[in-house]
């Protein structure tokens, strides 16, 4: 069970507040998630899904900012639903819960459209912490398992294209580092001392650039092939 740890905050606007989505089977694991969501005054949970199918009827239903989303559930699992959420619904953020620490359910997930991945037994602040990186643009990768899945990354698999099929300015490789550092439009902009307009075309470049369909495939496919 995640540890609960109060925080304080001012009173957030309602175009600040965010919502999310717990999707979990385990009935103390949706009561503890629920417990530390609703705690912290920016986010509100607006419903909860105990398979994959009802998370993605609920997400459809809702449209909230956020899926916090176990992997093995019943009916369709976690990445069947993010996959199908991702479709529908493209602004949505997915952020994975799971028991699952390996390189190839890590990537799997995160191909099917996530944009973090958090292994259970995580404390309170960690999690609000991905929750945080995912809502604000980026991406999030559990320390945990991190140095693993990024060896497993950087190497390339047989079909993959080489690294001078992808032409990127000197500005585009630094706005790349950020961004498979998990960094948002924000604070690429603040590091790099660019307008967040100017970091926001960037990125939409170099996603363009490696034909991904998101910062998240666009920073998997730099690590893939060496590039940062």
């Amino acid at each position: 069970m995640l540890a609960v740890t109060a925080t304080t905050a001012t009173q957030p606007t309602i175009s600040q507040l965010k919502t999310i989505l717990i999707v979990e089977d385990d009935p103390m694991m949706q009561l503890g998630l629920q417990h530390i969501l609703n705690r912290q005054p920016h986010l509100t949970v607006v419903a909860q899904a105990v398979n994959g199918n009802e998370a993605v009827s609920a997400t459809l239903q809702h449209q909230p900012d956020i899926v916090l989303m176990d992997i093995d559930l019943p009916g369709i699992d976690g990445i069947a639903a993010a996959q199908q959420i991702r479709a529908a619904l493209p602004h949505t953020r997915i952020l994975m819960l799971t028991h699952h620490s390996n390189p190839t359910q890590v990537m799997a997930a995160l191909s099917s459209g996530a944009h973090g991945y958090c292994v259970k037994g995580t404390n309170a602040e960690q999690l609000l912490a991905a929750i945080t990186a995912v809502q604000e643009g980026g991406s999030y990768l559990d320390p945990k398992i991190a140095d693993c899945v990024l060896q497993n990354l950087k190497t390339p698999p047989p079909d993959s294209y080489a690294n001078d099929d992808i032409k990127l300015t000197e500005r585009e490789m630094q706005v790349l580092q950020q961004l498979v550092e998990g960094k948002s439009n924000k604070q690429i902009a603040a590091q790099l001392g660019m307008s967040v307009h100017t970091a926001k075309g960037h990125v939409e470049m170099i996603i363009a650039k490696f034909e991904a369909s998101d910062r998240t495939q666009a920073a998997v496919k730099a690590l893939r092939l060496g590039l940062v």
